[in-house]
């Protein structure tokens, strides 16, 4: 088993709620994972949003800026919301950042379970499906491959270009991230990708047939070895004691869970529900 962090680089609040600046929010993250890494922590990823609640738009550069600053641990995106992104310039982004790491960076590309990032875009809901499998193509087919040869409908065509920079082990690992759906286990299972699981909220366990259909998948298609694992991703705090923990992560919990309701139309969880 291995232990690391991730970030949506959240934006910090005041005691009366307002909040405070997206460029401290960006720094405090960077500082988290600089202090991952001295506390040893195996992995720290970042996940992409673009509100100012959540200003970590750009895992790429977040992650380049922390490899020149961190001299173990691994770094990846949680999630790159490659739907929305070019293929081509993620995997740029984050080859430079593997080069200044050492070999040290990984890509989670995702779907998107927030929808910001489609109008600021221009790409139109109706194409979700699409533009995620054909992108989620290209990237592989780019990591693959120096010389890129790709026909699709979401972007132009690729006739034998290259793209570099390289990674510096050859390719970097790319995994499957998904919050949940059985669709997307079976997918990363027919690829072939390591997959991570973002629970949101909810009881882990409800995940483990997900898992089982994972593999099924893998196992199915032809695929076993180290690239068949899974990863999970869970809300939580740790402090010195489980009652410190309970008391500290309440109120940032109610916050968090009172805006995603007023955002999806969830029913906002009560005090019991905690």
């Amino acid at each position: 088993m291995e232990l690391g962090a991730y970030s949506f680089g959240d934006t910090q609040r005041d005691a009366d709620g307002t909040l405070r600046s997206t460029s401290e929010a960006i720094t405090n993250l960077f500082d988290a994972i600089v202090h991952a890494d001295k506390a040893g922590l195996d992995y720290f990823a970042v996940g992409e949003h673009h509100t100012f609640e959540m200003p970590a738009s750009s895992p790429g550069a977040m992650i380049a800026a922390a490899a020149g600053a961190t001299t173990q641990i691994r770094l990846g995106s949680g999630v790159s919301v490659i739907s929305t992104d070019d293929p081509v310039r993620v995997f740029q982004q984050f080859a430079t950042a593997d080069a200044i790491s050492g070999g040290r960076v990984e890509i989670t590309a995702g779907r998107g379970s927030s929808i910001e990032s489609f109008p600021l875009f221009g790409y139109d809901l109706r194409d979700y499906d699409r533009l995620y499998e054909e992108k989620l193509d290209l990237l592989m087919r780019i990591n693959a491959s120096e010389q890129v040869t790709w026909h699709g409908t979401v972007r132009p065509d690729l006739d034998d270009l290259p793209v570099v920079p390289r990674p510096l082990n050859g390719s970097l690992p790319i995994w499957l991230g998904t919050g949940g759906s059985a669709p997307s286990s079976a997918r990363a299972g027919r690829l072939g990708l390591p997959i991570s699981y973002g629970i949101i909220g909810g009881a882990p366990h409800r995940f483990a047939p997900l898992a089982e259909l994972y593999r099924a998948s893998a196992a199915k298609a032809g695929h076993s070895g180290s690239a068949i694992k899974v990863s999970v991703a869970a809300l939580g705090l740790i402090a010195p004691t489980k009652r410190e923990a309970l008391e500290r992560f309440y109120p940032g919990w109610r916050n968090l869970n009172a805006s995603m309701a007023k955002l999806r139309g969830w029913a906002t969880p009560s005090d019991d529900d905690y």
